[in-house]
């Protein structure tokens, strides 16, 4: 596993945006585990995090795109900082755009925030976690709507790789086959599991044999 992986992984949990317990997820599955990208507020933890987002990105997509586009209203700040991040680390300028969740008709009109779209640009779309794929459901039409544009791919933080709505492979995977785009994640739950269980971090075990165990049964019945 690269090493920013296992940083990332140590960073979520450091941030309280990784935690370990159960929890009542939107679909109302109850998982041992939840992932908040909400928990990210400091300036140090934000630059952290598009660092991350930006090295992920780098390595899916090199630098074959020119927007990075985060949907409202958590996607806003992600999609700011790895565009500073992505300018610091490999010298390349994207823009950032965002949806608003209401069309504006004056001063700065339209949908979008930050940056317009034109025929020909690339797009990477860029998220906190897909559990459903419902999100991308309703960003693609956003996206498309404006210019012949062409959406390289999707980037989320945590793929829980679990089953999509139709049952077919993980939401990630279903994102793929639907709308023809690549998606991936900066770590899966797999590398999660992979670098803390049974290993002290900072004086604790984040997942114990107990904790291994509720995560298998959870994959047991939605695990892609």
């Amino acid at each position: 596993m690269e090493q920013y992986k296992q940083e990332f992984i140590e960073f979520m949990v450091d941030s309280n945006a990784l935690k370990f317990g159960s929890f009542t997820l939107k679909s109302g599955r109850q998982s041992p585990f939840f992932m908040n990208a909400g928990s990210y507020v400091t300036g140090a933890q934000l630059k952290r995090l598009g660092e991350y987002y930006a090295r992920a990105i780098h390595d899916n997509y090199g630098d074959d795109f020119d927007i990075l586009f985060g949907p409202a209203y958590k996607g806003i700040p992600l999609s700011v900082a790895t565009a500073i991040a992505y300018s610091e680390l490999y010298g390349k300028e994207v823009r950032y755009s965002s949806n608003r969740k209401e069309v504006k008709d004056h001063g700065d009109a339209g949908i979008l925030l930050g940056s317009g779209m034109k025929d020909g640009d690339r797009v990477v779309i860029i998220e906190d976690v897909t559990t459903s794929g419902k999100s991308i459901e309703e960003t693609y039409p956003i996206i498309t709507a404006q210019a012949k544009v062409e959406i390289k791919g999707l980037m989320v933080s945590l793929n829980r790789m679990e089953k999509g709505p139709a049952g077919k492979g993980s939401a990630l995977d279903e994102i793929k086959e639907q709308y023809g785009i690549k998606a991936a994640a900066i770590v899966t739950m797999n590398e999660v599991v992979e670098h803390l269980y049974n290993r002290p971090y900072k004086g604790q075990i984040y997942i114990d044999d107990t904790a291994k165990a509720a995560i298998d049964a959870y994959y047991k019945v939605y695990g892609a």
